[in-house]
Parts: C-alpha cells; sequence; structure tokens
C-alpha cells in the first residue's frame, strides 16, 4: 500500500500534468483536452510510481511499456515525459506544428514513444506483441496499454483481447478510460456495450475496478495487476471526461475543443487551485 507522501506526490503530478496539458493545446486550437485529463491520476501513478522506465534510458530493454491506444489522448503522456525531462519542455509550445516534435496522435520520431496509434482499437493488438517478444526475451518487463470505452466499439479490439488471454500474457495489463463520452456524444447512446467487466471476464480477462482519479487506489490496483499471474489484467477505471476544468467536465465538445482566451485563463487557475488543496 502506498504512503501518504508517495501519494501526494502523484497527485499534485496529477495536476500538473493538466496544466501541461492546457499550455500544450494554447488559445483557438482545437485539442484533446477532455480525454487527456481525464487519465491524469493513472498516468502519473504509471510513469512517477510503478514503471521501471528511466528517462535517460529510453530504450532500456528492460524498461516497461506505455501505450495510449486512443491515442488522441497522449498529450497526458507528453506531459508526463516533459515533467520527467525526455521531452524538452519548449516542445509543448509546438504542438501540432510541422516543426516541432510532439503531434496530434504518437509518431514514433517523439522521445518516449513506443508505437504509433490512434487508428481506433489497433493499441491491444499491438500490446500483445509486445508483451509477447518480450515473453520470448525473458524480459522482466511489463506492458501498459490505455484504452477508450467509445474505443471498445472496434472489433479488432476484442480480437487483441481473445489472444492475450489465449497466450495467459500475466505482463500486460489494459486500462480501460471509462469516462462514458466519445467523440460525439455519451458511449450509452451511439454504442452501448453493457456489463463491461463481465465481457471482460468472458473473453477471459481478470477485471479490476478503481476511481480513476483516486491516487491511492490507483497505486494499489496497478500493484494487484502486477501481482496476478496466468492471464491478462484490465483495469476499469470510471473517470470524468475533462476532469478538474468546469466546462470541459463530461462535455463531448471538449473532446477535440478550442479554448477562449478566459476558458485557457480560467483552466489553468482551476487547476493551481486544485493542485494547491491536495492533502
Amino acid at each position: 500500500m502506498a504512503n501518504a507522501e508517495e501519494i501526494q506526490r502523484i497527485k499534485k503530478l496529477a495536476w500538473d500534468l493538466r496544466a501541461d496539458i492546457v499550455r500544450m493545446i494554447g488559445v483557438g486550437k482545437a485539442g484533446h483536452l477532455g480525454g487527456s485529463c481525464s487519465l491524469a491520476e493513472t498516468v502519473a501513478a504509471l510513469y512517477f510510481g510503478k514503471m521501471h522506465f528511466d528517462p535517460k534510458a529510453l530504450h532500456d530493454p528492460n524498461r516497461d511499456r506505455f501505450l495510449v491506444s486512443k491515442g488522441h489522448s497522449v498529450l497526458v503522456q507528453y506531459a508526463a515525459l516533459v515533467e520527467l525531462g525526455a521531452i524538452p519542455r519548449e516542445e509543448m509550445g509546438k504542438l501540432k506544428t510541422l516543426g516541432g516534435k510532439l503531434q496530434g496522435h504518437p509518431d514514433m520520431m517523439t522521445p518516449g514513444m513506443e508505437a504509433v496509434t490512434g487508428s481506433l482499437g489497433q493499441g491491444l493488438s499491438i500490446a500483445t506483441g509486445m508483451a509477447l517478444a518480450l515473453r520470448l526475451r525473458k524480459s522482466p518487463a511489463r506492458v501498459y496499454v490505455v484504452i477508450g470505452d467509445g474505443e471498445l466499439a472496434e472489433g479488432q479490439l476484442w480480437e487483441a483481447a481473445m489472444a492475450a488471454a489465449r497466450y495467459k500474457l500475466d505482463s500486460l495489463t489494459a486500462i480501460l478510460d471509462r469516462n462514458r463520452i466519445q467523440a460525439t456524444g455519451p458511449t450509452k447512446e451511439i454504442f452501448d456495450i453493457p456489463n463491461l467487466e463481465d465481457k471482460w471476464r468472458a473473453f477471459g480477462w481478470n477485471v479490476l475496478n478503481v476511481d480513476g482519479h483516486d491516487v491511492g487506489p490507483i497505486l494499489d490496483v496497478l500493484d494487484k495487476a502486477t501481482a496476478i499471474k496466468g492471464g491478462p489484467t484490465v483495469i476499469v477505471a470510471d473517470t470524468v471526461k475533462g476532469k478538474g476544468v468546469s466546462f470541459a467536465e463530461n462535455t463531448a465538445a471538449f473532446h477535440n475543443g478550442a479554448m477562449t482566451r478566459e476558458q485557457y485563463d480560467q483552466a489553468l487557475v482551476e487547476i493551481e487551485e486544485s493542485r494547491r488543496m491536495v492533502q
């Protein structure tokens, strides 16, 4: 179980990631604020608490791998890599520009990226292949992959789920960002998939649940996933789309929306206030 000091440190880092996301998007430029902010605690817990990952040794063969299958939310991964020093901070101002290293979806030219993702449904297949390759090399590395609840409508994802269970890939952990809103509205109205936990169990996965914004339980559930042997694990993380930015929370418009100057300033103020309240 994580101690109080570690939990507080990671909570603050999660708010730092949200501030970086807002600064990357900037004013008047569309960016995926909602789904990036919903992952802040999970990504902070992984990069700053649980993963074997050295920002000075990005190609260490025994590093843990982290992929964002819903690649539009890669801004939160960029933010973590900036805070770790793997990506220069000045690159944040060049998001989605020809001269910048940070594109709208993961690209292998960006330090710390493990795969090109964003064609929805493919990330779990890539992660499954990585886990198989690491097993062949007898590597202790783990593979973590974030998938979206809207992404679950993709058939390839379920093919990968079957394969991962068939090959008993216990080094593979999927994290389902269940924020219940996709690009054009609530997932329940667009492509409802009921009984998600039972569905994953039926596909042969171990299933864990967590509040995706509660750092202590997130750290604990990641430990539980590591301890489970004999098959892959999915962590169903209940989150709020746009968490921490009041005008973006639970709002499909900020799946990929542009902020006005007033909204930009408001977002940074709200995030800083929340960071100061961390105990």
